[in-house]
């Protein structure tokens, strides 16, 4: 019997979102090159969203697309677009238009009436083995505790916060969902990069003092910060 020459399957990827609060391609775009070189391993051909919701005046929306492709990254799709004319400049730019989870659930809670449902409890995910260099450990929709090491090249991502309680050598990125109240907990930081809802330091950005020392991450108004783990 042959083969089905197609087959499609349901997945999850973590993608990196742009919130773009400028209008201005320019602006942009030189925002982006100083992002991307600061962590071009990380960030160079990467496949991003953008999210224009904060945008308020008129967008050239070709050369704003320029600007994006121009500093190395892949446009994927566009979120918390409420104009519907650059609804239909980005259609015929072929960008599909996304929904993000929380647009989803704020548009279902103004038509459907409040109702008392019971939240299942989510479960952490617990690693207890090191993590070796290439390995990407992912936690949907929850938290993630390494009680081992993690070499360099490895690569804890979760939706939820991140504890690592072994040496942290890796890359870790917390609230890889959007959520800006996640934090990363480490007993001994010695990470390649950190990140928190998008917002990241590359090695040579964390501060030497808390290298190698226990330490915990986290975002306020939204700048990423460190302090001691006491």
């Amino acid at each position: 019997m042959s083969q089905t020459p197609i087959e499609l399957k349901g997945s999850s990827f973590t993608l990196s979102v742009v919130h773009l609060h400028h209008s201005d391609p320019e602006v942009v775009s030189l925002a982006l090159q100083d992002k991307v070189s600061q962590a071009p391993a990380f960030l160079k051909n990467a496949p991003v969203v953008l999210n224009v919701a904060s945008l308020t005046s008129e967008v050239n929306w070709r050369l704003m697309q320029q600007a994006v492709t121009s500093a190395g990254l892949h446009i994927v799709g566009v979120s918390g677009c409420k104009d519907e004319s650059l609804k239909r400049v980005i259609g015929r730019a072929g960008l599909p238009l996304l929904s993000e989870g929380k647009e989803q659930k704020k548009a279902v809670e103004v038509v459907e009436p409040v109702k008392s449902v019971e939240t299942p409890a989510v479960k952490t995910r617990v690693i207890n083995t090191p993590v070796r260099s290439g390995q990407q450990i992912y936690a949907k929709n929850s938290d993630l505790i390494v009680t081992s090491s993690v070499s360099a090249g490895a690569e804890l991502i979760a939706d939820g916060n991140i504890h690592i309680y072994g040496m942290m050598r890796g890359r870790a990125l917390a609230g890889a969902s959007g959520d800006r109240e996640c934090q990363i907990f480490c007993t001994s930081l010695s990470a390649e990069l950190v990140s928190i809802a998008g917002e990241y330091w590359i090695m040579d950005q964390i501060p030497a003092e808390f290298f190698g020392k226990a330490s915990r991450l986290c975002l306020k108004d939204g700048v990423l910060t460190i302090q001691t783990l006491n």
